[in-house]
Parts: structure tokens; sequence; C-alpha cells
């Protein structure tokens, strides 16, 4: 019988497939929901937390750099949902983090920071921290 909780491995291969099916449209609209929109425009790396409204009503489209970075926040995002829940992980992603030098998640990947943010998450989820 499965347990509720995923397995780690399980966590992220859903998180990838199901952040991958995201279009720009629907990761503005899950971050915007999600943490604000001045949030969701911090981790874009654009100054008009408006441009991320209409993103989300696909009124226009984010740059290639601007969609890199919501699509990585929403993918750890994610992993960490799949495996805790929702309010854990909005929670985890905002809250300082000593695996990023005291920066929060969301700071790491608006800073570029993609690869540590997700080996950050992955270290939660093992219970490292």
């Amino acid at each position: 019988m499965k347990t509720q909780r995923e397995t780690a491995a399980e966590a992220e291969g859903r998180a990838l497939r199901e952040t991958t099916e995201l279009t720009p449209a629907q990761m503005a609209a899950l971050l915007q929901d999600t943490f604000s929109q001045r949030v969701a425009a911090l981790i874009a790396g654009v100054e008009d937390h408006k441009q991320v409204g209409r993103w989300a009503r696909e009124q226009n489209a984010p740059r290639i750099d601007a969609e890199n970075r919501m699509r990585a926040a929403c993918q750890v995002f994610t992993f960490i949902a799949n495996c805790e829940n929702l309010h854990i992980a909005r929670a985890w992603m905002m809250g300082m983090n000593p695996q990023l030098e005291d920066d929060s998640p969301i700071e790491a990947i608006a800073q570029g920071r993609f690869k540590e943010a997700m080996a950050a998450a992955r270290s939660f989820q093992r219970g490292d921290l």
C-alpha cells in the first residue's frame, strides 16, 4: 500500500512534469496567487509588478529570463508542496534558509541561483535542515 507522501524522486519527477506543462500565463497566475503580485515580480526580475497580472491575463508574454525564473520558482515550490503541503511550501519559499546564506529560496531564484534553490529543497525534503 502506497503512503500519502510521495518519495522524493516521485515528488521531484511530478514537479518537473507539472511545471513543464505550465504556460507562462499559468506560472504568472500561480506565483501571483500564491505569493502576491509584488513577490512574483521580484521572482521574475521585473520592476513593474502589474506586468505579472498582464502575463497572467495573456495580454503579453514575459521575456525568456523572466520565464526561466518563474519556471524555476514553480518547480521548486511544487516539489516542496508535493512532499509536504501548500502551506509549508509557501512558508519554506519565503523563509530564510541557511543553505542559501540566509536568503530565502525566492531571493535565490530571483538572483538566478536555481540549482542552489533546488538543492536546498532536496535537503529540506530529506530533513537535513
